[in-house]
């Protein structure tokens, strides 16, 4: 298998050391396009690319394969359908509760998003006055509700997630909680609550630093962004917690890719998600990483390193991300919310050539002709059928030299042109 690696150097200066660090990209030719969005903040419903976003920041996928976003910037909920068609799902309106465009969003600043298994958003809010951090509901129907304002250690950089059994599981406080949504009551399962960094058992033997982004797999395994560490961490369902990537002195060394610990994640990371495979994704700001079953952590589109607002499409080592915060697996693809640009990004594995069916195909000749003049000067078209009448088809004013003017709308008879200066 060949893989690519870009190599950066960085100076540790405290140390006078000199560590290097190895992006490597993943070799399943993975593609990046722009799925919804045009770039300029807005908001915009419609197709695909003709659509406007305002730091769009979470994005969940139901089983329909319709695209769910958390637009920060208009505090609204956008669906995205299979298709690219986006429309307002929830928010906009005026009211607490209610249902989708009379409620108002706009009250609290938003956090984690995620999608139970009976398709049902989750949401956090967080109430600037009285500091609470509120969990609400979006069915189905675009019915939101409050469904608790007020959750043990819930906060902004909480993370969220369900598992087989439509448990939520958050984190906070140096903690991990399971939340039973039918009792709207939380248990901690793992983390002392106290800043540390050591593996084991439960709320007892565990502890975390500011855990934040939560991911569930297929056994109900938790994954943890330990923050304050620099490590992923699993939970299994004995509640044993274990260190399965990161150095846990990451702010010491640069991002690199690599296997289990020898990977590192200077850059932190913003939301984490499955797909069926075992593997576990990560969505890093300027880039998306992969970590499989075997803890071998690759790069799959962007680089680890951006200084300013960068922007482009293309294969994975050439795309560019901008603080990209949100991602979901859906129809085979990754969809990132790539906040900093304003758009939804596709990340697709070895796709085929699209090939034009001959019903969307054109092919057209145009008349026309070349004009060599003097810039700045009017310039009068003119056709005729036989070189003697000759008629007015337009009016121009020379931008360039030489200059190519196509007829768009040509006349059966017109077989001639001319171009005349104008006084």
């Amino acid at each position: 298998m060949k893989i690519k690696i870009v190599a950066a150097a960085s100076v540790v200066m405290a140390t006078l050391t000199w560590q290097a660090g190895a992006q490597i990209y993943d070799t399943n030719n993975e593609v990046v396009e722009t799925f919804a969005g045009f770039g300029i903040p807005g908001y915009v419903d419609g197709q695909g690319a003709l659509t406007a976003f305002s730091s769009p920041s979470q994005i969940v996928s139901d089983t329909a394969s319709n695209l769910y976003v958390w637009d920060s910037g208009n505090a609204r909920i956008r669906k995205i359908t299979a298709d690219g068609t986006v429309t307002t799902f929830a928010g906009g309106g005026n009211y607490f509760e209610g249902y989708g465009t009379n409620v108002s969003l706009a009250w609290a600043p938003g956090g984690a998003m995620a999608i139970d298994h009976a398709n049902k958003l989750w949401l956090t809010l967080v109430n600037g006055y009285s500091g609470y951090c509120y969990l609400l509901t979006i069915g189905t129907n675009a019915y939101v509700s409050i469904a608790n304002g007020g959750l043990t250690n819930l906060v902004t950089g909480s993370g969220l997630c369900f598992d087989s059994a439509n448990n939520l599981y958050y984190s906070g406080g140096n903690r991990i909680y399971r939340y039973n949504t039918a009792t709207g009551t939380a248990q901690a399962i793992a983390g002392s609550g106290i800043n540390g960094n050591f593996d084991g058992q439960g709320t007892l033997f565990s502890a975390f630093n500011n855990p934040g982004a939560l991911a569930c797999d297929q056994a109900d395994n938790l994954y943890v962004w330990d923050s304050g560490n620099g490590t992923i961490r699993r939970v299994d369902q004995n509640q044993n917690v274990t260190t399965i990537a990161g150095s846990g002195n990451y702010y010491y060394y640069s991002t690199m890719d690599g296997v289990g610990t020898n990977a590192t994640f200077n850059g932190g990371i913003a939301s984490m998600f499955t797909d069926n495979q075992g593997n576990l994704y990560l969505v890093c700001g300027s880039c998306v990483r992969r970590m499989n079953a075997q803890t071998n952590v690759v790069t799959l589109a962007g680089i680890f390193t951006q200084y300013q607002t960068s922007f482009a499409n293309g294969p994975g080592y050439l795309a560019r991300f901008y603080n990209a915060a949100g991602g979901c697996f859906s129809q085979g693809m990754i969809f990132v919310a790539d906040t900093g640009n304003n758009r939804i990004r596709s990340i697709a594995f070895d796709p085929p050539p699209q090939v034009v069916s001959p019903a969307n195909l054109q092919l057209k000749t145009y008349p026309g002709l070349q004009i060599t003049g003097t810039i700045g000067r009017t310039y009068q078209i003119q056709a005729s059928p036989d070189l003697n009448t000759w008629s007015q088809v337009a009016t121009l004013l020379l931008a360039s030299s030489p200059y190519l003017w196509i007829d768009q709308n040509p006349v059966g008879d017109n077989k001639f042109y001319r171009a005349v200066m104008l006084p």
